[in-house]
């Protein structure tokens, strides 16, 4: 009996403390479920990691200026247009010559050069001659930058309202002295804004990424360091792109250290609240094949942060595997790009290097569903979901979700003190299924004057799922 009691009290004080607690204002911005940001609860439920599907070659680094380790990729939507940026290179002594093909061409080694790839759809790629910068007696290629910075140049489309026209992109590239800051009118064209290094505490020897963060009207830099003899990661802020905040190391919780060597950090186009990084895994010790020069090999993993510093590494396993592939199961495979696009109203796709150190390397592009990181997934005999209070805005909630010919999707709106809402209970909505990436449902008057209730209190939303996936929920007018 005793108990009995203890557990009920517990279960009051839970009750109590989530009531109290102050609700999330989230309006009509799309919720994912990378993290239990917005879950309160999951009750026969899991988040679960979904892999990304191969989708053929995006470009191959097959030009005098580019080849084997040609890498660090960054690829953004620039209006009607897609831009890749990556660095060319070569440097055969990382492949066997007794490993090459019938026919198979080896681009000598060369130095290090900033390139641009274009698209309108991110699927299909071209190399612009530019005539920008000579190589081997020609300016005909598509190199932007050569210069200090082409080790690691990574540019972002600056969507910073108070930035001049004269820098609507910007870059950062460096070594081991530190970050150099660019700047371009048009992506094409760049000169440095500093002629010394303006973020200095870490390694650098890697694809380090800044972007525009809108919610918190920063700057952001997520850079390369390291902590007892571990690749890890540091990020800094800044508000003028110039002056920035001490580097912070990442904290990834109670997570085996492991090496990260690159991060492809991006604040996701549909809900830019999220930061979402690919960092490629280095497991240094591990040599499948003893005619590749180098140890170690090398995946993907995914994780999530809303602030660059506190990490969720709840996913431990591989985002990107190896594969069965032999050319993939070397060091310093698998790095994707950083960048995520919409590749058609349904999908969205990421890069990742594949044949790393080999002439036939090239960049590969993978898709998932749109929204399709990670699901609330439900298996036959299901279970559900329920999320914290919450302050919402719109007439509609609009779903993305997946279910199976028997499987269903039910919803509830509940008060913050978890009773249903009249005309909201389980037994009030209707029963869903099939496969959408944005099923809407009217759950409230369109016209704000008839309105009641919704928008006024905090509300809980309860997902009963059997044999389906939810991705993400917003509401929407």
């Amino acid at each position: 009996m005793r108990t009995i009691l203890l557990a009920t009290l517990m279960a009051l004080l839970l009750a109590f403390a989530a009531a109290a607690a102050d609700p999330l204002k989230v309006g009509s911005t799309l919720q994912l479920f990378v993290d239990e940001h917005v879950t309160e609860s999951l009750r026969g439920v899991s988040l679960k990691l979904h892999e990304p599907r191969p989708a053929g070659a995006a470009i191959r680094f097959d030009q005098p200026w580019e080849g084997n380790t040609s890498a660090y990729a960054i690829v953004f939507k620039d209006g009607a247009k897609y831009r890749m940026y990556y660095r060319g290179s070569s440097d055969p002594q990382y492949f066997n010559q007794s490993a090459l093909k019938p026919g198979e061409k080896v681009v000598p080694k060369n130095g290090e050069v900033a390139c641009i790839a274009e698209s309108t759809d991110g699927i299909h790629w071209t190399k612009p001659e530019l005539g920008l910068f000579e190589f081997q007696g020609s300016k005909k290629n598509n190199i932007v930058w050569d210069g200090v910075g082409d080790h690691n140049f990574a540019p972002f489309l600056d969507t910073n309202p108070a930035a001049p026209d004269s820098e609507r992109y910007k870059a950062v590239g460096g070594d081991s002295k530190g970050l150099i800051i660019f700047k371009s009118a048009d992506g094409i064209h760049w000169q440095k804004m500093r002629d010394e290094p303006v973020i200095k505490d870490g390694a650098f020897d890697s694809l380090n990424i800044a972007f525009w963060d809108d919610n918190r009207k920063l700057y952001v830099t997520v850079f390369r360091d390291g902590i007892q003899g571990i690749r890890t990661i540091k990020s800094t802020t800044s508000k003028d792109f110039i002056n920035w905040t001490k580097g912070e190391l990442a904290d990834y919780g109670a997570t085996p250290m492991e090496h990260l060597y690159t991060n492809a950090t991006t604040p996701y186009f549909r809900a830019p609240q999220i930061y979402l990084a690919f960092p490629k895994r280095f497991i240094p010790w591990r040599k499948p094949f003893g005619d590749v020069p180098g140890d170690g090999v090398s995946e993907a993993v995914f994780m999530s942060s809303r602030d660059a510093i506190r990490w969720d590494r709840r996913f431990m396993e591989a985002f990107v595997r190896p594969g069965r592939d032999p050319r993939d199961w070397v060091h310093r495979n698998h790095m994707p790009a950083a960048g995520i696009v919409p590749t058609a109203d349904d999908e969205i796709s990421i890069y990742v290097s594949r044949h790393y150190n080999f002439p036939s390397a090239f960049l590969e592009r993978m898709t998932l569903r749109t929204d399709g990181f990670v699901s609330v997934h439900a298996g036959y005999t299901g279970g559900d979901v329920i999320t914290k209070p919450l302050m919402i805005e719109g007439s509609k909630l609009v779903l993305n979700f997946a279910t199976s010919a028997a499987g269903s999707l039910r919803y509830e709106i509940q008060d913050q003190n978890g009773r249903p809402l009249a005309g909201h209970g389980l037994d009030e909505t209707p029963v869903l299924y099939g496969d959408d990436i944005a099923r809407e449902i009217q759950v409230q008057p369109k016209s704000r004057t008839y309105r009641k209730g919704l928008e006024a209190r905090p509300v809980k939303l309860r997902f009963v799922l059997k044999d389906a996936d939810l991705y993400s929920f917003r509401f929407a007018d």
